[in-house]
């Protein structure tokens, strides 16, 4: 049997489960309410503004965005039908496809981008202070290194 966490690790379990769920629903309400995207929207956008030539892989896409293939698929073909992205065989590997950002996923982008702003700072960066926001981003960015090796690892052709 597993061992329990202390009472001040429960605490602390629990004190970020509720809060990094109201705070994902809320800036995704005020995200939708303001423009329409829904947060997955907009996180596929940025990645692919950040990207060189506004174009990614579908593979490295959905690892970054961390969604299974299938949503993936869904999410693009859902963006494609708003004329926000275009999927475009790979130029290196005609098997493979990229997803591309267009004018006007770009133009969207640029106009949401403020209003997300607002509701990140709002809801969340306002109320930390310089040592809490280094303190975060410590944290999450070791942890994130962490699960991406394991799924690595956990994916690797031995460990099928």
């Amino acid at each position: 049997m597993t061992e329990s966490l202390d009472s001040e690790r429960m605490a602390s379990w629990r004190a970020y489960i509720e809060a990094s769920q109201r705070l994902f629903i809320q800036l995704e309400e005020d995200l939708r309410a303001e423009t329409g995207l829904t947060f997955a929207d907009y996180h596929l956008l940025v990645l692919l503004s950040e990207a060189p030539g506004q174009r990614l892989r579908m593979g490295e896409l959905a690892s970054r965005l961390v969604f299974l293939p299938s949503r993936l698929t869904y999410q693009i073909s859902s963006m494609q039908r708003r004329g926000l992205v275009a999927r475009q065989p790979c130029p290196e590997d005609r098997r493979g496809s990229e997803a591309v950002l267009t004018a006007a996923g770009l133009l969207t982008l640029r106009e949401a981008a403020p209003h997300h702003l607002r509701s990140v700072r709002t809801h969340l960066m306002d109320d930390l202070d310089d040592a809490e926001v280094a303190c975060l981003t410590r944290v999450f960015e070791r942890l994130g290194r962490r699960l991406r090796a394991d799924r690595d690892a956990s994916s690797t052709p031995d460990n099928k």
